[in-house]
């Protein structure tokens, strides 16, 4: 009973962990958009800019990549192949790696159209637009160490009878994908 007791305070404690680091990453971005809706005053930020059709594309790619989780999620709960819920798993690694291919040739067709990080040729929202995608991606990085993680303990079985690493670790795969999505919903509809 005592360990029983042991155990729900660590499996708290790591859900409030998980929760201030989301806290923290949201608080970054939600600055940083701010920052970008009180910079669009500035006489630098007019420009002809259209998002790259890679970004579309990254964003179909990482809601699959949710999407092939949560079978994954489900395989686990139910008892499923263990197999089966590497599978998965490794199959939204792989959409992850394709999300970040996506976004850095994005980058180059925004490059391709004269727009760059910083210097004569850039413009305040193209620099927005790089820091905000590439923090994204250094936060979707550690998302796919998550997911190795997560398959490494897969094959070892340390999910049979607890599964609260894998529930914190797809969180924090779902939270990147809704993060995703507000930064795109963001440059679509304020770019």
């Amino acid at each position: 009973m005592i360990e029983n007791i042991k155990q729900q305070k660590l499996a708290k404690a790591k859900k409030m962990m998980l929760l201030f680091g989301l806290l923290s990453i949201t608080m970054t971005f939600a600055g940083l958009t701010s920052a970008y809706i009180v910079s669009k005053g500035r006489p630098d930020w007019t420009m002809d800019f259209n998002l790259p059709f890679e970004f579309f594309y990254s964003t179909f790619i990482i809601l699959l990549s949710s999407l092939t989780l949560l079978v994954s999620k489900r395989k686990l709960s139910t008892g499923k192949s263990i197999n089966s819920v590497f599978n998965w798993t490794l199959a939204t690694f792989i959409l992850g790696i394709v999300f970040i291919v996506l976004q850095f040739i994005g980058f180059n067709n925004i490059i391709d159209q004269g727009y760059y990080f910083a210097g004569a040729q850039s413009a305040i929202k193209t620099s927005f637009i790089y820091v905000l995608s590439f923090l994204h991606i250094v936060h979707l990085v550690a998302g796919l160490i998550v997911l190795i993680v997560l398959m490494f303990n897969i094959k070892k079985d340390k999910y049979v009878n607890n599964n609260l690493g894998f529930n914190l670790g797809s969180n924090f795969w779902h939270f990147l994908d809704f993060l995703w999505l507000y930064l795109f919903s963001f440059f679509y509809f304020f770019g």
